[in-house]
């Protein structure tokens, strides 16, 4: 059982909802993406999203395009996301790690050195935006053998054919991301979310995400009651452009944020029981 479903086990014996925040990893400067990842685990993470920096993530609003830049201005490589996973598993062993980001820096690197590489540093999950599971079958494979999970994501408009088709390749958990459109944009419909988890989980035993349009305590509680697990990505990804003059802040600024989310999810899985 890999690390990111012993996870979910834990959560679902204790009655919790999962709590995954995004980062990019090198934003705002290299040395604090590690700091800030145990950070986030101190505050009540249980699984980190680390962003794989991309000069064009198309599936991303401005919010994470321009900490996509700040990244890659401190001359980010796919292969300094890796060293920053193999440092945080030096002190945490138990936390799963899932690389979110795009199919071009892994295909320049090789499926086969990156998978390894990947898995030697201690990565659980990968979710590459841009590849489908039609187009990834090659992947899917190479991943397998290295004992990493593949996310992929489900979106309003996906059909109930389609999910069972990504149910079939997915491991760990599914990502339904709940608005149409980019990361940052609108405010979440729970209701129209829950409908949709409805349809999605009858094709799936899988643990479901769900992400976009959460942006504090209130709206990440909202989304427990209907998920498994909450992702916040561009409210924190925004706080730490906010302080991108004070790196040294950063780790107990966005703890701090994500402290009232997971105070907020917790109330609502204790009234729920």
């Amino acid at each position: 059982m890999s690390r990111i479903s012993q996870c979910f086990e834990r959560l679902k014996l204790d009655g919790q909802t999962a709590l995954i925040p995004y980062i990019t990893a090198g934003d705002p400067a290299r040395w604090v993406t590690v700091p800030m990842m145990h950070a986030l685990v101190e505050s009540g993470a249980n699984l980190i999203e680390l962003g794989v920096p991309f000069s064009d993530p198309m599936s991303d609003g401005p919010v994470i395009q321009k900490a996509c830049e700040r990244a890659l201005k401190n001359e980010m490589s796919i292969h300094h996301v890796l060293d920053m996973v193999k440092q945080f598993r030096e002190k945490d062993t138990e936390t799963p790690i899932v690389l979110m980001g795009y199919t071009n820096p892994i295909e320049a690197m090789g499926y086969r050195e990156f998978a390894a590489e990947a898995k030697e540093a201690g990565v659980d999950g990968i979710l590459t935006v841009d590849m489908p599971p039609e187009e990834s079958e090659e992947f899917l494979v190479i991943l397998k053998e290295a004992g990493i999970d593949t996310i992929f994501l489900v979106s309003p408009t996906t059909s109930v054919e389609r999910m069972a088709l990504i149910a079939e390749h997915a491991q760990g958990f599914v990502y339904y991301v709940s608005l149409k459109g980019v990361t940052g944009a609108a405010v979440i419909d729970v209701a129209a979310v829950e409908e949709k988890l409805a349809l999605l989980k009858q094709q799936t035993q899988l643990p479901v995400g769900v992400g976009f349009g959460i942006r504090d305590g209130k709206s990440a509680a909202a989304v427990s009651e209907v998920a498994d697990a909450v992702v916040v990505g561009s409210t924190l990804v925004n706080c730490i452009a906010e302080h991108e003059a004070d790196p040294e802040a950063l780790p107990a600024v966005i703890a701090g944020l994500l402290a009232e989310m997971r105070h907020a999810i917790n109330a609502r899985d204790m009234a729920s029981k």
